[in-house]
């Protein structure tokens, strides 16, 4: 018998040691002003991380340490390939399809939805803290990053660009709901531990190669249990 048993918070402060940018997908033209603005909320205007951009680079994470990618071949992981594999890359696969679900072109029977269930994680968005940001009198301040190539012959920068970041120590709140369903393992929340501390490891947003998107999770706890001395040791590769 399937049956939801219960529904928990994850949750944290998640704090950026690095600039961020998460792009916002502005097409309009400022001369002379920023080229790549990050996302910001449209009613107050504040920066925020999607829940969409951490569920999937916390997924992609988790599929490129079960070894799945070459059989996916880039795509998010499916029955139908999850199916075909082996060990622990089909324990670890079955963790991430019940942790965060199959995509539209799944066409399952009965038997097999039974056999995967729904999806386990629910992610919100990341708003500022709220007492973080009295400091800044409710405004959240970004920083305009410029960068340019550099020419190896003359030694000159060349194509100058603007990037919006917000800047190294902002805090924001980090919430997940997970639920469990009867006969659900301990794998679940151990994966989805892992996964966390992956994103410590690499990072969130673009541009990571020059520096962006590094974090740090503090304060974890799964409803009022607090994980953060088990979290910090976790070797998840």
């Amino acid at each position: 018998m399937m049956k939801l048993e219960k529904i928990q918070t994850l949750s944290a402060t998640l704090i950026l040691e690095t600039g961020l940018h998460i792009g916002g997908g502005d097409s309009a033209m400022h001369i002379g002003g920023i080229d790549s603005p990050v996302i910001k909320h449209p009613h107050n205007k504040q920066p925020y991380i999607p829940g969409s951009s951490i569920k999937g680079k916390l997924r992609s994470m988790l599929e490129w340490r079960a070894g799945v990618i070459r059989e996916t071949q880039g795509q998010a992981l499916s029955h139908a390939v999850w199916s075909k594999l082996n060990g622990e890359a089909k324990t670890r696969g079955l963790a991430i399809l019940q942790l965060f679900g199959l995509g539209g072109s799944d066409k399952l029977s009965n038997e097999q939805a039974l056999e995967i269930g729904p999806t386990r994680l629910s992610f919100w968005d990341c708003n500022l803290e709220p007492e973080w940001l009295e400091k800044y009198d409710g405004q959240c301040p970004t920083e305009d990053k410029t960068e340019n190539c550099i020419d190896r012959i003359r030694g000159v920068a060349q194509h100058p660009r603007h990037i919006e970041r917000v800047p190294a120590g902002t805090r924001f709140q980090f919430r997940l709901t997970i639920r469990t369903l009867t006969g659900d393992q301990d794998l679940l929340l151990s994966e989805l531990l892992c996964g966390l501390k992956l994103l410590e490891m690499d990072g969130l947003g673009g541009s990571l190669s020059r520096g962006y998107g590094k974090i740090r999770f503090e304060q974890l706890k799964l409803d009022e249990q607090d994980l953060t001395g088990n979290f910090q040791t976790i070797k998840p590769l």
